[in-house]
């Protein structure tokens, strides 16, 4: 393999993943706009590899996929064989489901519109491999019960939309030409944690959208109090469901995914990443708290439109197809996230 593109690899689950690939010995190219990012996450990435001198495969560039003669002029520079981009990591786009409810126009332009060049001008190319960052946000609401790969696609929020929406495309993109691609959607449950070195993690701008950044933000005095979003759903303790991931065993499941779909026939998948295993948002606060011996004050709230009340995965068809499975429980996850907080109080911007 010449050489893979990560889209949006500046960002949280797209550093760590980067990280990964350096140190498995891959070649890669980091496209990102840095609109929701920091490049310092890709030079913290640099100086991890650096004792085992791998910084040097890896090589940045600004731009945005709703650029399309932007994209062209990347593909056109790594044309030679030598040289070419052989497989796409997709990550890039925006990722707030409260925010996407307000401003649904931005994100279908930013996630379907930027998707859509890319995928023109990778097929231009005659790169064929897309490994898509998806989202458990595309199912239905799921009745606690597990979710699978089978499960009804009716997203409820204009996020969830969106990543739906570039499956169906990717899906008739395959079937126009299914001895040509190779195709792997990944179903993200809700990866939190950090790198164990603290020198990557998650680096929101502004205020938080998802749960632990806010419970690490809380935690470090950044922010008074966390807020908990109904305590009122049908669940053990009324707040929300969710499957919580390590990020480094989320940026795993894109190398396995990846090296499947390059070694076996041209075909499009879709598979679920997350632990299988349920946590409230009470269990993963009371969590935060032990393990850390720390205090997070917080308060309920109002429910939020477009959340669910469960969200859990079912994730025996990742572990079938390439065995894999999560190594890290939600523990290690929570001195992981904290370690990264506590080291980065403001983040990148130390």
């Amino acid at each position: 393999m010449n050489r893979i593109l990560i889209t949006g690899g500046a960002g949280f689950i797209g550093s760590h993943t980067c990280l990964l690939f350096l140190q498995r010995g891959y070649k890669i190219l980091v496209l990102d706009s840095f609109i929701n990012s920091s490049i310092t996450s890709i030079e913290r990435v640099k100086k991890i590899v650096e004792k085992e001198k791998k910084g040097k495969n890896i090589e940045i560039i600004q731009g945005d996929l709703r650029d399309n003669g932007f994209l062209k002029n990347v593909f056109a520079a790594y044309h030679n064989e030598n040289e070419r981009i052989d497989a796409v990591i997709h990550f890039a786009g925006l990722k707030s489901v409260n925010e996407s409810l307000i401003n649904p126009i931005k994100y279908w332009e930013f996630n379907v519109m930027g998707t859509l060049n890319l995928l023109k001008v990778m097929n231009e190319n005659n790169c064929n491999n897309l490994v898509f960052s998806s989202s458990a946000t595309v199912y239905g609401i799921s009745n606690n019960e597990k979710l699978t790969e089978n499960c009804i696609i009716k997203p409820i929020n204009t996020y969830g939309k969106t990543k739906a929406s570039v499956e169906a495309i990717l899906e008739d993109l395959f079937y126009s030409e299914n001895e040509k691609w190779r195709i792997a959607n990944l179903r993200y449950f809700n990866p939190i944690g950090a790198h164990q070195s603290g020198l990557i993690g998650e680096n929101p701008t502004g205020i938080p959208n998802n749960i632990f950044p806010l419970i690490t933000q809380v935690a470090i005095g950044n922010i008074k109090k966390l807020k908990i979003f109904g305590n009122d759903w049908p669940t053990k303790d009324g707040t929300g469901i969710r499957d919580y991931i390590h990020v480094m065993d989320l940026a795993e499941g894109h190398l396995l995914a990846l090296n499947y779909i390059l070694e076996n026939k041209h075909q499009v998948l879709n598979l679920n990443l997350g632990t299988g295993v349920s946590t409230s948002v009470l269990e993963l606060v009371n969590t935060f708290q032990e393990v850390n011996d720390v205090e997070v004050p917080y308060e309920i709230s109002q429910r939020r439109k477009g959340d669910y009340p469960y969200v859990v995965a079912d994730i025996n068809y990742a572990k079938k197809l390439f065995n894999w499975k999560p190594k890290f429980d939600l523990r290690k996850m929570c001195l992981d996230g904290w370690n990264w907080q506590k080291l980065n109080p403001n983040g990148y911007d130390n």
